[in-house]
């Protein structure tokens, strides 16, 4: 574990492995980086890998007020300036839009980017409506509700899984006291808005991550961004969906490790 202090005092943390050219990863929704140690521990010989325990996601950093993404980006900063070398930066889920907003407050400080499924916003809100019940649910002591409208009316999973991954919450104590910090990611999102202008200056190699099976909105927001960004390639993993650092871990190392030696380990392909 790697520990420093981002500029408004927060501490900043995130899990170390490995030795080489840097990969930094962003976790997605209702984590703290584990759902992601599986591709990092493919990855952790041949790169140093760190793994961000997103402030977000941070129980001991939150103190009831919501945290925005731009708060999020100065911890990802605080990495880089710790670091002080080029690094690729992977983002998954909501981790991906972080990612996003990174490479445009941060310009130079990343040699390229792997974006599996930011839900970023492309027109209406993301959370909209739905949100606000999920947040009903929420203050009306109902955590396992709160997840399960969230996931089945804004992820927009099969209303089965959504019932059953708010019906685990009710068995696993740490989950449901990260549901409220979920719904801030959610509206964290909504507050940044539409950036596709903002994204398109972003000139480092990008590849765009999905799953044949996931949501079809991840899918749309993908192609929004290979609409607007300059120097992007998508790939499609079969038979997989957004879990796929989980379930497809193998093949997603792969594809970052692919990207990472074109851009840290061959500096005249570079952008």
């Amino acid at each position: 574990m790697i520990t420093t202090t981002a500029a408004d005092g927060s501490g900043v943390r995130a899990y170390d492995e490995g030795q080489g050219p840097v990969i930094l990863l962003l976790h997605g929704g209702m984590d703290d980086g584990e759902s992601w140690a599986r591709v990092a521990a493919r990855l952790r010989s041949r790169f140093r890998v760190l793994r961000l325990h997103r402030r977000q996601y941070r129980l001991d950093l939150k103190t009831g007020e919501a945290c925005t993404m731009a708060e999020e980006v100065e911890h990802v900063r605080a990495v880089v300036n710790l670091i002080d070398e080029p690094m690729l930066i992977v983002g998954h889920s909501s981790g991906g839009v972080l990612a996003l907003e990174s490479l445009v407050a941060l310009p130079g400080a990343f040699a390229g980017a792997v974006l599996h499924e930011p839900p970023c916003v492309i027109g209406p809100p993301l959370g909209g409506e739905a949100l606000t019940r999920a947040r009903a649910a929420m203050a009306a002591g109902r955590p396992s509700r709160a997840l399960a409208i969230f996931l089945r009316d804004i992820v927009r999973t099969p209303a089965w899984a959504a019932w059953m991954s708010g019906a685990f919450v009710s068995l696993v104590p740490r989950l449901g006291r990260l549901v409220p910090h979920q719904l801030d990611d959610c509206a964290a999102i909504d507050e940044v808005g539409l950036r596709l202008d903002a994204y398109s200056r972003i000139d480092v190699p990008v590849v765009l991550l999905g799953g044949e099976r996931s949501p079809a909105h991840l899918g749309e927001r993908l192609d929004a961004l290979e609409r607007a960004m300059p120097n992007t390639e998508r790939v499609r993993l079969r038979r997989q969906g957004h879990a796929a650092n989980n379930l497809a871990p193998v093949q997603v190392a792969e594809i970052i490790a692919e990207l990472g030696d074109e851009v840290l380990r061959d500096p005249s392909r570079r952008k």
